[in-house]
């Protein structure tokens, strides 16, 4: 094994998502943010025909694998044969799907240094837990939601550390173009509007949101509601909404790649999920100025501050739900304030140069002392 203690690291990342929203932007965000910081050199292992291979490979060197599902065999093989190739300094897996996995036991059988980012914050099997997460230098979570789910399933809090995810603030901080966003959506020009983003999977909540529509309608009925995303549940909810008469007043718009031209000109986003690690919506929401009403899950408490840039209800509370976003809809002089206080606090605690600079942080001091002392890889 080649010692790279007094040079800058190889970092060979791991993301297995298809689309570049959620985690798979945040990988792209850290590669392009470490080459701007001249940091190190960055490779990327991802599926073959992904959003984020086809923006990456602009910006490093990129692998693209056929990844058949979670299970995948042949990743493991494929993956040892990319670590023998490269011999990186630093493995960092950013995704479960299996790559948690693979990358790990592939890190252990080269004896390469791991990181893995956990971006979620549902539980996993206790046993199988202590097991995988032994495999690992270092666990990243992206809020101290994820980083308690961990602890009480007996992590060892030595290897773990609070990076949370980073926004482009400038990129969604823009004005709202009220004349596009009426026509694009067919908004009545007296109507409110409230956006939702989120895949549609149980965990999210908007069964939940759609059995709280009827009061809410029932005391404010100017409002739109506009679903953005996609996922398995879609048509399930699209029937819904016309079972229940909500036809009017909610409409499904699927995932949209312009979402930074329609978040300014939202007046509130929800965010009624079970679950949740972070939510990185909605520190796009408060970039672009929209206070947000979402359920104090997760590491969702660290983004809003009940009654500053946003509400916070318990999960499943339809009444105190509806109270909030009844409050934010008839006061929208008050709820363009919490908006703003929102930038303020995303600009300050959120952005990309900071996470970038913990990364580097944590990169420094995984490569000091190689792990085996240098030993050959076996």
């Amino acid at each position: 094994m080649t010692t790279h203690s007094n040079l800058l690291p190889k970092i060979l990342h791991i993301e297995t998502g298809m689309h570049l929203y959620g985690g798979a932007k945040q990988v792209y965000y850290l590669i392009k943010g470490l080459r701007a910081k001249h940091f190190g050199e960055n490779i990327l292992i991802c599926p073959d025909k992904s959003h984020i291979a086809k923006e990456c490979e602009k910006i490093c060197k990129t692998y693209t694998p056929n990844i058949l599902g979670d299970m995948d065999i042949s990743f493991f093989f494929k993956l040892l044969g990319i670590i023998k190739k490269e011999s990186p300094n630093i493995i960092h897996i950013h995704s479960r799907r299996g790559a948690d996995i693979w990358g790990g036991l592939a890190a252990k059988f080269t004896n390469t240094r791991v990181v893995l980012t956990r971006r979620v914050d549902n539980p996993e099997n206790r046993t199988w837990a202590k097991i995988k997460y032994k495999w690992f230098d270092r666990v990243i979570t992206i809020s101290k939601g994820i980083y308690d789910v961990l602890k009480k399933q007996g992590i060892e809090e030595a290897k773990m550390e609070i990076i949370p995810s980073g926004v482009d603030f400038d990129f969604y901080n823009k004005p709202c173009n009220k004349k596009w966003f009426q026509r694009e959506f067919n908004i009545p020009a007296k109507y409110s509007t409230v956006g939702m983003i989120a895949q549609f999977i149980p965990r999210k909540g908007h069964k939940f949101l759609l059995d709280s529509l009827p009061y809410i309608l029932k005391n404010f009925p100017d409002v739109v509601f506009l679903l953005f995303g996609q996922g398995p549940l879609m048509e399930r909810i699209a029937q819904l909404i016309k079972t229940n008469n909500l036809d009017k007043n909610v409409r499904i718009e699927g995932f949209r790649w312009d979402i930074e031209k329609i978040l300014p000109c939202l007046d509130i986003v929800v965010h009624p999920a079970f679950m949740e690690g972070l939510g990185v919506c909605l520190l796009q929401a408060n970039s672009a100025g929209v206070p947000v009403v979402a359920s104090a899950v997760g590491g969702i408490p660290e983004i809003i501050r009940d009654g500053e840039n946003g509400f916070l209800f318990q999960p499943g509370d339809r009444d105190s739900f509806v109270e909030k976003t009844l409050f934010l809809l008839k006061n929208p002089d008050l709820a363009k304030k919490m908006g703003q206080r929102g930038k303020i606090i995303i600009k300050n605690y959120f952005s990309i140069e900071n996470m970038v600079d913990r990364y580097i942080e944590l990169y420094k001091n995984l490569s000091r002392p190689p792990r085996g002392q240098d030993k050959p890889r076996r």
